[in-house]
């Protein structure tokens, strides 16, 4: 009987150390995103859970601008992230303010620009750059996103198509929202904005990319932050966001997988 009770103790012993070990290496890993790389990173989080003990918290935010949930006016009121993913110029400027740690950078997807109309309505001519810049002549209305591609398409292409002052009086720039929802409802005759942000709105019709020799490629990229709660867990995360693995997921999602080395 003694030997019976001494064996159950050692299982429930050595149950307790297993569950110990598992919770020690488990962690909550908050990860804030700007929208390029949004639905991808949804669509791979269930996938690298099935594969690792630890839960991703996912929060989003542009890349830049003020709004109240950019990820620059959420940092800058000191909101806890172990992991952000934005377009690497922003990500480059928090490496070199400290909120990002250096030499934690990796680049993920390469994203190019996009442009969409209300579903059912008329598709522009977009493919060579004088009818981008008719088209964009021609719309009554044109919306683009106060993030990265938003930024090159107001102080870079506009000018560089001499219609500055023209789009001055037609197009907005989005904050807080998706530029596809806001075509969606008919709120812009046309809309700008990362291909991978504009692909998964629901009412609207993807003309396709801005031509070549007017397309920005941007780079998303990941970074640790410098209060990060576990650096192992936030390694492990971006490795698997890296990696050939999670390749698929990304190129559904409308973006160009980097597959880059890792620095650590």
């Amino acid at each position: 009987m003694k030997t019976f009770i001494w064996i159950k103790q050692c299982i429930l012993i050595t149950i307790i150390g297993v569950l110990g070990v598992t919770s020690a290496f488990a962690a909550d890993i908050q990860v804030i995103t700007s929208g390029a790389f949004a639905e991808a990173l949804k669509a791979l989080v269930p996938e690298y859970e099935k594969q690792s003990p630890n839960k991703v918290i996912i929060s989003y935010g542009s890349s830049m601008g003020s709004a109240p949930d950019s990820i620059p006016s959420r940092l800058a009121r000191d909101e806890k992230f172990d992991v952000l993913i934005l377009a690497s110029p922003s990500l480059d400027n928090f490496i070199k303010s400290g909120a990002v740690q250096s030499g934690t950078r990796v680049d993920l997807v390469a994203s190019v620009i996009g442009a969409a109309v209300k579903a059912g309505a008329p598709k522009p001519d977009i493919s060579t750059v004088p009818a981008l810049k008719q088209a964009l002549l021609n719309a009554k209305s044109v919306a683009y996103s106060a993030s990265a591609s938003g930024t090159y398409l107001s102080n870079d292409l506009f000018p560089k198509l001499g219609i500055a002052e023209q789009m001055s009086k037609t197009a907005k720039k989005i904050y807080s929202e998706r530029v596809g929802t806001v075509v969606a409802r008919g709120d812009a005759e046309l809309g700008f904005q990362q291909v991978s942000e504009l692909i998964p709105i629901s009412g609207i019709d993807f003309i396709g990319e801005i031509p070549p020799e007017v397309q920005q490629t941007v780079l998303f990229s990941a970074g640790i932050t410098s209060n990060v709660s576990n650096l192992n867990a936030s390694r492990d995360l971006i490795a698997f966001l890296a990696s050939p693995k999670a390749a698929p997921t990304i190129q559904k999602a409308g973006l160009k997988p980097v597959l880059p080395a890792l620095p650590w």
